[in-house]
């Protein structure tokens, strides 16, 4: 037995194992869960604790890989370790049991060993006789083929096999096979209906609620008032926004007002592809913890979300196609994803070029779209560019993205990439253009042992989108007042040729995200009014779930404008804007004299922005986010040590750091997902419950964290919450 013990662990480490608990939402009342150990139906890991017995097995990493604790190696001989299902005669489905004793459903094994695996998956014996399907029937009906691989035929066993009876199509399972056997069409448009559901869902208590999706619009004058003989020339308005997502609540009582509360009932579904790198780099740890990842992504996917997974190397396949995340879409997105095997090279643009056929080819569309990329090589098929000024070709990265993605063609259709770079030999520049570009963000993954993290604070947003398409309208309301520039950092933003009327692009908000911009005008000498009148804010925005337009307004920013004022004191709000720009504006500097090869100077730039910092009225009333970017400044510092260093993580730290500040997004770099770190400007309340989902699931499992802890660096290391 120990010896078995021991080849199981190894053999789920290396291909099969992904996170896989039960979430209450899908699990049908009518399948008694001891009939069933599926690994789709999940449990959150909230009421692991309180899980009823039996519950199914976990795979969980080990040193040597991912293992299933030892009470569960009864149960595992009843289960078929590939799907996670249980092996029941009777049921309609061919069971093939090997040499080495452990049985499989016919139709997972043979998908198996259709990806190149001639082993067993649980003890890693070489097979004799290698189960296969026919190529020229339906995979919901074939029959057993064994293939001889040079050894000779075990009579007995062939005995066994002749004797298995046709697979039986089971109508209540009938959707169960593994899409990903499927040979991919020419045309993406196979994606699964979207499920029509109410927009809002009716209270428990018979109540009825009203979503109340809205904008939040404040705005904060450089100083509260200015001497009336004065002028200025450059006076700064900061425009804050937040998007609120609230559920009006009214019940039966005619005396009871109604009670707005955060809904948790109705958001926005989600249409996400995940693009993943499987060449030959991502074996091993790498790709047993992106199998994990993906599980924990799949799991808490909604049933009215769906997930397409391409996987790209030297080429890409599309190995699960656009299908709801439903019990049945879960358990074969989780046999795709286990079917993984790295191997090859790296071809992002092929990869991202599938990724954009599934969303334009797709028949149905969700509210809410996005792709996730995720490499830890360089491209090495990608055409390279000759520049002026360059004896030597240069990554053209925009071709790296498909037209359609960027939205040239077609603005309204752009779609957010969010890229991940995976250790130290990614190719930080190209995944940085790719996710600007395209309005996503780039995350800088540098240990194995916070990818579930990464995915996890940014899946935590894309699941909570409450205002789509918002344009933020700047309209003076003083004839004598004219705008100056619009700081923005990545969002487009324009004036019109009067100087009267600007415009912010700024898109999709997830709920509680917020937004700061720094408006500039001249303000006039008034002669003798007691006020100005400087500007107005309109907030215009469409509502994910009812496809409504709708409008929010600030009131009119006006300053004081005595004949005489005391010592002006500028407005901390406006004064903690402006650091933020400084900040990101001297890691755009630093990073370009890098480089150029002038590390030394790369260093002083970043260091005389600290030292500014530190003079500032929020620096001196220990402001958080003052804090934070002097501690994000140091740490570039750092990673600027030396010209290996900087090629090892400082590139890809300071454009993660980029990304962040010019999108006012959260991005993962170095330990920001870590509770104790100051780097984490920008995370909302559902990015920071889906981290702390992961990072639970981390921590209730001892066998993990002994697999990941040499990955983890000193500073980055989880810590209880």
């Amino acid at each position: 037995m120990g010896s078995k013990w021991r080849k199981a662990k190894l053999a789920l480490g290396l291909n099969l194992c992904v996170y896989m608990p039960r979430t209450i939402e899908d699990a049908p009342p009518s399948i008694d869960s001891s009939e069933r150990l599926s690994g789709a139906a999940l449990l959150s890991p909230a009421n692991w604790d309180m899980a009823p017995s039996p519950r199914p097995m976990t795979p969980t990493p080990s040193s040597h890989g991912l293992r299933l604790s030892k009470s569960g190696s009864k149960s595992s001989k009843q289960m078929c370790s590939i799907c996670l299902t249980k092996l029941k005669q009777g049921s309609g489905q061919a069971i093939f049991t090997a040499e080495c004793s452990h049985s499989f459903h016919f139709h997972c094994i043979a998908s198996n060993v259709k990806h190149g695996n001639q082993s067993c998956p649980v003890c890693r014996a070489k097979w004799k006789e290698i189960p296969m399907q026919s190529p020229s029937t339906d995979v919901t009906s074939s029959g057993a083929l064994i293939n001889p691989v040079g050894w000779p035929q075990n009579d007995a066993l062939m005995a066994v096999v002749r004797q298995l009876p046709p697979h039986r199509r089971d109508l209540n399972r009938r959707h169960i096979v593994p899409l990903f056997q499927a040979p991919e069409p020419s045309v993406f448009d196979d994606d699964e209906s979207l499920d029509h559901q109410p927009v809002i869902a009716e209270g428990e208590d018979g109540s009825d609620n009203c979503s109340v999706r809205t904008i939040e619009v404040k705005t904060y004058p450089e100083v509260s008032a200015a001497p009336r003989s004065n002028s200025y020339d450059n006076f700064t308005i900061l425009v804050h926004l937040k998007a609120i997502a609230l559920v009006a609540r009214q019940n039966a009582s005619r005396n009871q007002t109604p009670l707005l509360q955060l809904s948790q009932t109705s958001r926005a579904p989600v249409d996400l592809v995940t693009v993943l790198d499987i060449s030959g780099s991502m074996a091993g740890t790498k790709l047993a913890l992106l199998k994990r990842a993906m599980g924990f992504v799949i799991q808490n996917l909604g049933s009215n979300d769906r997930l397409s997974v391409i996987a790209f190397s030297s080429t890409a396949h599309r190995i699960f196609p656009l299908r709801r995340m439903s019990e049945t879409g879960r358990q074969q997105a989780l046999q795709a994803v286990n079917s993984l095997v790295a191997s090859g090279g790296t071809n992002i643009a092929e990869g991202l070029k599938k990724g954009a056929k599934v969303m334009e080819e797709r028949k149905e569309k969700n509210p809410v779209s996005s792709i996730i990329l995720l490499s830890d090589g360089q491209d090495t098929y990608t055409k390279r560019s000759t520049g002026s000024g360059h004896s030597q070709p240069q990554p053209c990265y925009q071709s790296l993205l498909p037209l359609s993605i960027q939205g040239v063609d077609n603005p309204g259709f752009q779609i957010p990439v969010h890229t991940f770079g995976f250790g130290a030999d990614h190719d930080a520049s190209s995944m940085h253009s790719i996710s600007e570009i395209s309005g996503g963000t780039f995350s800088f993954i540098e240990t194995e042992a916070v990818i579930q993290d990464a995915f996890a604070q940014c899946i935590g947003g894309l699941l909570s989108v409450v205002v789509q398409g918002l344009q933020v309208v700047l309209e003076c309301t003083n004839s004598s007042i004219c705008l100056g520039s619009l700081k923005a950092g990545s969002y487009p933003s324009r004036v019109m040729v009067d100087g009267r009327t600007g415009f912010i692009d700024v898109g999709d908000l997830y709920a509680d995200e917020e937004r700061d911009f720094l408006v500039s005008i001249n303000v006039p000498a008034e002669s003798s009014k007691s006020e100005t009148s400087l500007l107005k804010v309109k907030c215009i925005y469409k509502d994910p779930l009812t496809k409504e337009m709708a409008t929010s307004e600030s009131n009119v920013v006006r300053i004081q404008r005595p004949e005489i004022t005391g010592e002006e004191v500028v407005s901390i709000e406006v004064d903690r804007q402006r650091n933020r720009f400084r900040a990101a504006d001297a890691m755009a500097e630093a990073r370009i004299t890098a480089e150029q090869g002038d590390l030394g100077s790369a260093v002083s730039i970043l260091e005389d922005c600290r030292r500014l910092l530190s003079e500032t009225v929020s620096a001196k009333s220990h402001d958080r986010l003052c804090l934070a970017l002097d501690a994000e400044l140091k740490e570039m510092q750092e990673r600027m040590a030396s010209r290996h260093v900087y090629e090892a993580s400082g590139r890809a730290y300071i454009l993660s750091g980029l990304s962040s500040h010019s999108w006012q997004r959260a991005t993962a770099r170095g330990d920001s997902t870590d509770g104790s770190s100051l780097v984490q400007a920008y995370q909302t309340p559902s990015m920071v419950e889906m981290l702390t989902r992961s990072q639970a699931m981390l921590l209730r499992s001892p066998s993990v964290q002994r697999l990941i802890q040499p990955l983890w660096s000193f500073g980055s290391q989880p810590k209880p919450r």
